[in-house]
């Protein structure tokens, strides 16, 4: 009678295409694995997938695959949020079966501010839009300000976690804002505009402010609604006496 058995020479299964931290839901919805060339591989060989003790998929070899790594999905139904384990069995002819190593993984499927609908284009409806002091947005940016930068709020959003990544997006600058720690979790983002990225930004009657986010494992929330803000005089120096400028355009003549 023949017995499972392990082999050190058979190689853990890896994950092709997932981020470094996990799998995310974009990998989740066509996940490959790969089981590495092993001896005596051989036509007729057939490898079992498993996917926490559950069979998942298999494959028997042909000609071509000798030698070679090969792929085998993972159902997307069989995927879901924490840790999972992978292994495979491999059945040869004359042979008892023989178990791989387990391979643990992360899986991470809730997006930053929920799941992204087609419906919004660009868009999730779910992240509510900056928060930017009420005077600010009535009368929008003056020279003073600029100076002194724009304060404005990040509320918290589904799914928020550590090491989330914002980005926040100031007419077409953008600012990264630090990867999100444990006491930020479940807390409004205070964020300062400096006035660098004003300045770089430039004037506009209508400059939109966004944001979007980055989760550990790579899922992307869309950008957040839009606030519009008119930026005016984005350039304090410009703000120069008419009088000094003739004076300075007479001077260059001479």
């Amino acid at each position: 009678m023949k017995h499972t058995s392990k082999k050190t020479e058979l190689a853990a299964p890896t994950v092709e295409q997932s981020h470094r931290s996990g799998i995310n839901i974009t990998s989740a919805s066509h996940l490959l694995i790969a089981v590495a060339p092993y001896p005596g591989m051989d036509e007729g060989d057939l490898i079992e997938l498993f996917w926490d003790n559950c069979y998942v998929a298999s494959r028997v070899l042909n000609t071509l695959d000798v030698g070679k790594s090969v792929s085998l999905r993972v159902p997307q139904s069989f995927i879901a949020n924490g840790s999972s384990r992978i292994h495979y069995r491999l059945m040869q002819v004359g042979h008892g079966p023989a178990l791989s190593p387990t391979t643990r993984v992360q899986v991470k499927l809730d997006c930053p501010g929920g799941q992204p609908s087609a419906l919004y284009g660009d868009e999730i409806q779910s992240l509510a839009p900056v928060s930017i002091p009420e005077t600010i947005r009535r009368q929008g940016v003056n020279p003073n300000q600029i100076k002194r930068g724009v304060p404005l709020t990040i509320e918290p959003y589904l799914n928020m976690a550590i090491d989330d990544e914002i980005t926040l997006r100031w007419g077409d600058v953008r600012m990264d804002l630090p990867r999100l720690k444990a006491g930020d979790v479940g807390q409004p983002i205070q964020v300062w505009v400096p006035p660098a990225i004003i300045l770089e930004a430039g004037e506009d009657l209508r400059l939109e402010v966004t944001y979007c986010i980055l989760d550990r494992v790579g899922n992307n929330s869309r950008w957040a609604p839009a606030r519009t803000l008119k930026i005016g005089c984005a350039n304090p120096y410009l703000k120069i006496p008419q009088r000094e400028v003739l004076m300075a355009a007479e001077s260059r003549k001479n």
